[in-house]
């Protein structure tokens, strides 16, 4: 075990909840670590259920072409946990994160906070020490009471598009999940909405108007959509013809246009030719990424391996679409395998595959106590009427898919846990 891990290891333990969302732990934390929250470069904060780090990789593209320094904390990460804090534009040592995360542990002394806020904690105390231009913060989950959420004056705010996830804590409607998501905002900060469900884009609209924010919402104040192979983005200050993002599927379009209407309503000082070279260079590993070496090589010749971190049903219903597109261009036969963790239903992420004629192989995902079962996922599958196989593990699936023996279009679908454990699997971690 790496010192790395001992130490994420020690501060799993210190909350009896993986998830107690608060902010009243951090805070008491930030004050004993000498306040870092509030010196940080200026910050744009994200949230949303979905889109939020594709979103955020945009804007780091655009801002690193043009020449500038950024700090980026994402979650969760795929292969090692480094992954979650980018300084300056490169991922934290492991020197300098231990270091951090163990100040922050002394500093903690004992008392219950989660490992998320103890690790966000840490977050800042980098963010604070070394210089940038911007720090790009995504929430972890929900937004009000979210431990990113201290961040009293951001320079902007974008929330993705607001659907359903993590019910047991956000609330059971979309509108209840919109007044968690919408706690970011704060006045003076300038807003950006990615399309949203109507229910959701009341709630953020209301929210807004009552701190004085006019936001900039998609498919009202500004778009984006994939014209001739292009990217084609609109807003009142007129039209820019821009290379498609060199992320895959449709949906990466609109997530390219909310970050262009951010980079241009938060006055970052970013060029169209800026834009359109991060577009082309943008990389976030494990969304509808392909997948080429050791795995691609157990497939039938012709074949072609993918791998998506979508992990909820608007996620699914992206992928099923950017599938469909593919399957326009070069049909080849769909085989999913799949794992899940146990907060989401089988059944409702398979939903948007249905009548794609797929193969499904259900994984328990490797080390993960909160995960489906294999058995779980295949029998809930099988009632929706999916024809789903049990699989024991990555490469026992992709060895059942290739006794298909033709060639196939493989995916590996519906956990950013299990997106790791292929990565890891193939020897092509992050970096």
């Amino acid at each position: 075990m790496s010192r790395t891990d001992a130490i994420l290891k020690r501060l799993l333990k210190l909350h009896p909840k993986l998830i107690d969302l608060s902010l009243d732990r951090i805070e008491k934390l930030l004050g004993k670590i000498g306040h870092p929250e509030d010196h940080l470069p200026p910050v744009i904060h994200v949230a949303g259920t979905n889109g939020k780090g594709s979103t955020i990789a945009y804007l780091r593209a655009f801002l690193e072409a043009s020449g500038k320094k950024v700090h980026v904390m994402t979650s969760p990460h795929l292969v090692r946990f480094n992954e979650r804090i980018r300084l300056a534009g490169k991922l934290v040592s492991s020197r300098k994160l231990n270091l951090a995360l163990e100040f922050c542990e002394a500093a903690n002394g004992g008392d219950p906070t989660t490992f998320f806020e103890i690790t966000t904690a840490a977050a800042f105390k980098l963010f604070a020490e070394v210089k940038a231009d911007y720090l790009l913060l995504e929430t972890g989950m929900g937004g009000t009471f979210d431990a990113s959420n201290v961040v009293k004056h951001p320079l902007g705010v974008i929330i993705t598009p607001v659907d359903y996830d993590h019910q047991a804590f956000l609330g059971n409607t979309v509108a209840e999940i919109a007044v968690s998501k919408a706690g970011i905002l704060k006045r003076g900060a300038k807003a950006v909405f990615a399309r949203q469900r109507d229910d959701g884009r009341d709630v953020l609209v209301r929210r807004a108007a009552k701190l004085g924010i006019t936001p900039l919402i998609m498919g009202e104040d500004f778009d984006g959509r994939a014209e001739d192979g292009r990217l084609v983005y609109q807003d009142e200050h007129g039209l820019l013809d821009l290379p498609p993002p060199a992320l895959a599927g449709p949906h990466q379009f609109e997530n390219a246009a909310v970050a262009i209407a951010a980079a241009r309503h938060f006055d970052l000082p970013v060029t169209e030719a800026d834009i359109a070279r991060g577009l082309r260079g943008v990389d976030w590993p494990a969304r509808l990424m392909p997948v080429h070496g050791t795995l691609l090589q157990m497939l039938p010749e012709g074949s072609e391996l993918w791998l998506d971190g979508g992990h909820n049903a608007h996620g699914a219903a992206a992928l099923a679409l950017a599938l469909k597109e593919m399957g326009e261009k070069r049909h080849l036969p769909l085989v999913l395998i799949m794992g899940l963790m146990n907060t989401r239903k089988p059944a409702d992420f398979l939903a948007p595959f249905a009548h794609m004629n797929e193969k499904v192989f259900a994984l328990t995902i490797p080390g993960e106590p909160n995960a489906h079962s294999a058995a779980t996922i295949a029998a809930e599958g099988r009632g929706a009427g999916f024809d789903v196989v049990e699989s024991k593990s990555i490469l026992n699936a992709l060895a059942d898919a290739a006794a298909l023996d033709h060639p196939m279009r493989v995916v590996f679908a519906g956990s950013l846990y299990l997106a790791g454990h292929v990565l890891h699997q193939n020897g092509t971690p992050p970096r």
